[in-house]
């Protein structure tokens, strides 16, 4: 009877999903994943907390903190005026040889690689209730390619078009470990998270409830 009240998870798509847009699973290994998780929780000690954007006057279910730049709907600072004004973390020297690399085994050209110099991550935390809206990464000038990172619980990542909210889209399954990369000509896909499904984190990988994502972003901006 278990089965008949399991959640439907789309299978697990390898490689290239659009022009532009590639999903590598179990690119972190566990103990690196453990690592990020422990560098999370520093995240969210402050200066900034961790807070649930207001988008439109209404509070967002994803909870974020964020490095490099602070964002809220719309645009960035670098100190979070709708917080409590402190700076917010700067963006660790790591991560940009991490988004390097995972351009590099994207299949990104040598000019796209070196050139790529992340400098915000907006760390999103689900909770088994949270979900993400359709929308576009577009409060950033540089439409470099965006990296992200999953740890914890699996999701369902609906993946769409540039042009709408609606069809076509393709639903993903993104585990623990799983690196997705959007540039090119997936740049401003509409995407979102329909579905977190609790109970899936693996052991070891640092965080037994919930979902952590990081997505690395060049903002363009300067200051």
């Amino acid at each position: 009877m278990t089965a008949l009240f399991t959640p439907e998870i789309p299978e697990r798509d390898r490689g290239e999903v659009a022009p532009g847009a590639t999903l590598v699973p179990d690119w972190l290994t566990a103990e690196q994943q453990e690592w990020v998780v422990d560098q999370f929780r520093e995240w969210v000690q402050g200066p900034v907390p961790i807070r649930a954007a207001k988008n439109r006057g209404h509070e967002m279910s994803v909870r974020t903190v964020c490095l490099g730049w602070h964002w809220q709907p719309y645009k960035y600072t670098r100190e979070a005026i709708d917080v409590n004004g402190a700076r917010v973390l700067p963006f660790p020297d790591w991560m940009i040889r991490l988004g390097r690399y995972a351009l590099k085994v994207t299949g990104h050209d040598a000019a796209a690689i070196s050139s790529h110099t992340p400098d915000t991550a907006l760390v999103n935390y689900y909770d088994a209730e949270a979900h993400l809206g359709m929308h576009q990464d577009k409060d950033e000038s540089s439409r470099a390619p965006v990296v992200s990172l999953s740890i914890g619980d699996s999701c369902t990542f609906r993946f769409g078009n540039t042009e709408s909210r609606g069809k076509p889209y393709t639903d993903l399954l993104l585990a623990s470990g799983d690196l997705f990369v959007f540039g090119g000509p997936a740049r401003l896909a509409y995407h979102g998270v329909t579905t977190v499904h609790e109970g899936t984190a693996p052991e070891g990988c640092g965080i037994s409830r919930g979902r952590i994502d990081i997505t690395m972003r060049m903002t363009g901006l300067a200051g």
